[in-house]
């Protein structure tokens, strides 16, 4: 470790534990107040985690404020990996988990937004674990370290190489010259999203409770539901679902953009090249499930009425193409069961994502876009091979060194996808459920296919696999570089 400021380092993650402790203090007032009998469990959690942070803050106040690039990397993957460890005490303190590899694949899905669970009965366990859960959600949505930039300057320390480290944005798109002002607002609009997302659930008929766990589940993309069926159990109320739908599409979309648009200028919104195509595929992917689902009477039997069946297959095609281009998780049906077709087709989605500056996880629409224009780029260089062509959206010169970098992106993601899906299956796994469980991990999407189908859950997945999962999930959420680049023997080398 020669050459890293480790005061700095052991200082930051001493400020993640205390907002870790700040959140978790929530939960414990919900058990306190809800009485759901595990407040002693809640407040052992809750006390290790300020014990922690305060001494790893107070035992290094003298230390050189300045982060370089390579501590960046090491703060960002070192930060989640401390939220996530102490972050699993809730559960094994309350013995709402079984053990260690349930706790860690549990708390991983929910700081990274993917939504997959290993809960079989989650309507029977104290609410304020499940409260805890949906934090987070909350807290891993817009990223942790984005939080812990916003009050960085006040500790005299800069906060732009976690930025970069840990929310690589492709366009470099910023709403404030100082990054902590950046992070400022991207969390105003997170907080107000979702004060907005609760109310109008709660509005439409969700409990209080339901509709505050499902708005900050919705707005990080991530999947929790405080139902076994997730958004099913509404599916006599369309109005629920609806709204879910526009959140999750909110969330799947650039916040710079939603910034613009809160400003009143929609102009910016509707001429970004990524916007049109990321509205596009879900227009398109919609129409073609719901086709589909007509076409084979998925809810025809359910409701003669042409209007009705026609409304359902429609919402349920809705609902599901957004949740997993957005990688929110939620579900109102099992998609797998609908046609192969349709299975196929939402397995192809799952590598999707939604856009960049986001809440989703995934390839993301922009690296797709810069790959199909690069592609066919390539037919006119073979044609004028001494031409300068280069690759543009909205109406900029992309620079070559990212089509590099969204091309070794793309070769890395379908590299680890393969090593994934061919670890679980020497884990047992069949080839259609190992295939789903590599690709719901890595996108952190949350369903999978096969035996983790959106209709079930995780818990059989075996110990090893649970750990390999949280590995996939953690990579996939950081961007990939920003883990792998630790494991090169040149990011160790003493400069």
């Amino acid at each position: 470790m020669k050459g890293f400021n480790l005061k700095l380092i052991v200082h930051i993650l001493g400020l993640l534990l205390l907002f870790n402790a700040l959140f978790m203090g929530i939960a414990t007032l919900c058990s306190y107040f809800m009485d759901d009998g595990v407040v002693k469990g809640m407040l052992t959690a809750l006390t290790i985690n300020i014990v922690a942070g305060g001494l790893a803050m107070g035992l290094t106040l003298n230390r050189r404020k300045e982060i370089k690039k390579r501590e960046g990397y090491l703060i960002v993957v070192c930060g989640w990996l401390i939220m996530v460890i102490f972050g699993m005490l809730p559960f094994i303190f309350t013995d709402s988990v079984s053990s260690i590899s349930d706790a860690l694949f549990e708390t991983m899905s929910g700081y990274t937004a993917t939504g997959a669970t290993i809960m079989d009965n989650i309507e029977a366990l104290p609410k304020s674990i499940v409260l805890w859960r949906s934090l987070t959600h909350w807290m891993g949505g817009m990223g942790i370290i984005v939080l812990a930039i916003a009050i960085l300057p006040l500790l005299g320390i800069g906060g732009m190489q976690l930025f970069s480290a840990e929310a690589p944005v492709l366009g470099g798109d910023k709403l404030h010259p100082r990054i902590s002002d950046t992070a400022k607002r991207l969390w105003l609009i997170y907080v107000g999203l979702t004060a907005v997302n609760a109310l109008l659930l709660s509005l439409s008929g969700m409990s209080i409770f339901d509709a505050v766990n499902h708005a900050m589940s919705t707005m990080s993309s991530g999947g929790f539901s405080t139902k076994d069926t997730s958004l099913a159990y509404w599916n006599d109320t369309p109005q629920i679902q609806y709204i879910t739908v526009l959140f999750m599409f909110l969330a799947g979309s650039n916040f710079v953009l939603l910034y613009y648009a809160l400003k009143g200028k929609f102009r910016r919104v509707f001429i970004d090249t990524e916007f049109r195509w990321y509205a596009g595929f879900i227009s398109a992917f919609v129409l073609i499930v719901t086709a589909s689902l007509m076409k084979n009477g998925a809810y025809t039997m359910a409701d003669p009425s042409v209007w009705m069946s026609l409304e359902q297959s429609f919402r349920h095609a809705l609902f599901q193409v957004v949740a997993v281009i957005t990688t929110t998780g939620l579900v109102t049906s099992d998609f797998t069961a609908w046609s192969p077709f349709v299975t196929m087709l939402f397995f192809g989605l799952m590598f999707l994502g939604g856009s960049t500056g986001s809440t989703s996880g995934g390839v993301k629409v922009m690296r797709h876009l810069i790959l199909i224009k690069n592609g066919f780029l390539e037919f006119k260089r073979a044609l004028h091979p001494n031409a300068i062509l280069m690759v543009r959206l909205n109406k900029v010169t992309i620079e070559q060194s990212i089509v590099y970098n969204v091309l070794a992106f793309f070769i890395l993601y379908m590299i680890l996808f393969i090593i994934g899906a061919g670890v679980f299956s020497v884990l047992g796994l069949d080839f259609i459920t190992s295939i789903g469980v590599s690709a719901t991990s890595l996108g952190n999407i949350g369903p999978g296919l096969g035996a983790f189908d959106p209709s079930s859950t995780f818990a059989n997945l075996p110990a090893l696999g649970k750990w390999w999962c949280a590995l996939l999930m953690l990579i996939g959420r950081l961007e990939l570089f920003t883990v792998l680049i630790l494991f090169t023997p040149y990011y160790w080398r003493k400069r």
